[in-house]
């Protein structure tokens, strides 16, 4: 890592090229393809940028040099958005290398009232707390959470149980404050960046060992549920032309008659509007009693995607992305409406405000945009088990920690995911998309089965690692035994607290910064 950090140190002499070496270390320690695993570049990919930053003294020039990092880290991690869409791809990136740039932003504010020092050791709380502030908004992405880039680094981040993703990027932000200190810092500053950093290694592995050590030790078990999870792979292009459906409906009937016969599980999960239609609706009646026969004949519940069309009162209604669990002999669906929607692909932001923004959407399903759901409804299941609850996360929804931990505090006992990741073809996008799924097992310890219509259709254990899988773009079923489990962590228990109070001792920091007069320490 020396050697690394002089060559950092040599660039930073030339105006941009440390912004584009931070940018491009940033954008390739990101998930990508299972065989490609350069997540510990996240841990120094900030030094470059921040070092420049050192004798930067003007606003423009520091948005030029923060624009360029956070464009090429974007365009690395996030092209494949563009396979689905273009113009939505191009938008998602350049909308999201803007809102990348505040926490530099904030740090330069602080520079500039008390100096370079007090800013460096300010980041981390600054940038935790935009990186939190920004999801809080409807036109946030939230895919480039900074602690998500560690995702598949499993051993280092089973202390999400406590902090969440959020500790994470906090964690990798004050590494790389610590690494620039070793670069300019005096002697005494250098030995104790080392001392600290060699800890921030050591600590998170050590937590992992013992936890690992004591889960095996134990050796408990709260029951599993057999549950197979059905990958149809359609194309998701095709999939919403009209008469599709029943070829559609026909593969996943032939699909599920096979899986059932040789596996008989509890619980059968569709992937994403698995059903391209509102099956609830009048009009499709004879659909839903075949559906209710074929579960009185498999003995089994179905987890399904579906369109839910609401009526309020008109005779035009609003359609959702939504889920329902349908269980044998129970007329009475389960229904969750998808609540965080994609930002132009499934609804535009802020539409309820401004309705006419409504004709900006890019969405991909004939669509003109979705319904935006109120509530996290979790899901009963009566099995032979007794009543188990499940909590049924839609697709991009799996990046908000905050909802997921919501759905396991009223009780959930696993997680399940539906998505259709079929829009961007073999890119590593659906990589990105399992590995960020990991970290909500690890926060919540529960257990994850995760359906796709196209990609990636896996379970997931509490540890975040893999129990089983499909192989990629095939025709396939998939049965395991999925644990169930039913302690709290303090995560989900006290969701957000660390960038909550990142918030406050940000606002505390920019006080001190704006009150110091005449401090420009170097």
């Amino acid at each position: 890592m020396t050697h690394l950090l002089l060559t950092m140190n040599q660039w930073s002499h030339s105006r941009y090229a440390p912004s584009l070496l931070s940018g491009v270390l940033l954008g390739v320690s990101f998930p990508s393809y299972p065989f490609i695993h350069l997540e510990l570049l996240a841990w120094v990919a900030l030094v470059p940028l921040l070092i420049s930053l050192r004798t930067v003294e003007k606003a423009s020039e520091l948005f030029r040099r923060a624009f360029v990092t956070m464009l090429f880290f974007c365009l690395i991690s996030l092209w494949w958005v563009s396979l689905a869409t273009l113009p939505g791809g191009i938008l998602t990136i350049l909308a999201q290398t803007c809102f990348m740039t505040v926490p530099l932003f904030a740090f330069y504010a602080v520079k500039k009232k008390a100096g370079y020092r007090f800013a460096l050791f300010s980041l981390p709380f600054l940038w935790i707390a935009l990186e939190w502030l920004y999801m809080q908004q409807e036109l946030s992405l939230g895919w480039l959470t900074f602690g998500n880039s560690q995702a598949n680094l499993n051993l280092m981040i089973q202390y999400a149980d406590i902090t969440g993703v959020w500790g994470i990027s906090f964690w990798l932000v004050w590494f790389n404050v610590l690494a620039a200190l070793v670069l300019i810092g005096s002697r005494k500053e250098v030995l104790r960046s080392v001392f600290f950093m060699f800890l921030m290694v050591l600590l998170p592995l050590l937590y992992s060992s013992l936890l690992l050590y004591r889960d095996g030790a134990l050796s408990r078990t709260e029951g599993q549920l057999r549950v197979t999870l059905v990958q149809p792979n359609i194309d998701p292009h095709g999939k919403w032309v009209s008469n599709n459906s029943v070829d559609i409906m026909e593969r996943y009937y032939r699909m599920t008659d096979s899986a059932v016969l040789h596996n008989r599980p509890d619980l059968l999960i569709w992937p994403e509007t698995a059903i391209p239609f509102s099956i609830l609706d009048s009009d499709y009646v004879s659909d839903l009693q075949f559906l209710r026969g074929s579960l009185r004949r498999w003995h089994a519940a179905l987890l399904t995607g579906f369109v839910d069309v609401v009526h309020k009162g008109s005779l035009s209604g609003e359609a959702y992305n939504a889920s329902m669990l349908l269980e044998p002999g129970n007329e009475h669906p389960q229904i969750y409406h998808k609540i965080h929607l994609v930002p132009f692909a499934e609804r535009v932001p802020y539409v309820d405000y401004f309705p006419w923004l409504g004709n900006a959407t890019f969405s991909l399903s004939g669509i003109k945009g979705w319904g935006k759901g109120g509530d996290a409804a979790i899901m009963k299941l009566s099995s032979a088990r007794g009543e188990i609850v499940i909590a049924n996360v839609i697709c991009y929804e799996s990046i908000f920690p905050a909802l997921v931990s919501e759905f396991v505090r009223k009780g959930a006992r696993l997680l399940t995911l539906v998505t259709n990741d079929g829009w961007y073809a073999t890119s590593y996008g659906p990589y990105q998309h399992l590995a960020i799924g990991r970290l909500r097992c690890i926060e919540n310890r529960r257990a994850m089965a995760r359906c796709a219509n196209t990609g990636l259709t896996v379970v997931l254990d509490k540890f975040g690692r893999t129990i089983a899988e499909i192989p990629w773009w095939e025709e396939q079923t998939l049965t395991a035994e999925v644990p169930l489990e039913s302690t709290l962590t303090f995560y989900t228990s006290n969701p957000d607290l660390l960038p909550k109070v990142a918030v406050v001792i940000s606002a505390l920091l920019l006080s001190v910064a704006f009150l110091r007069k005449g401090v420009k320490a170097a």
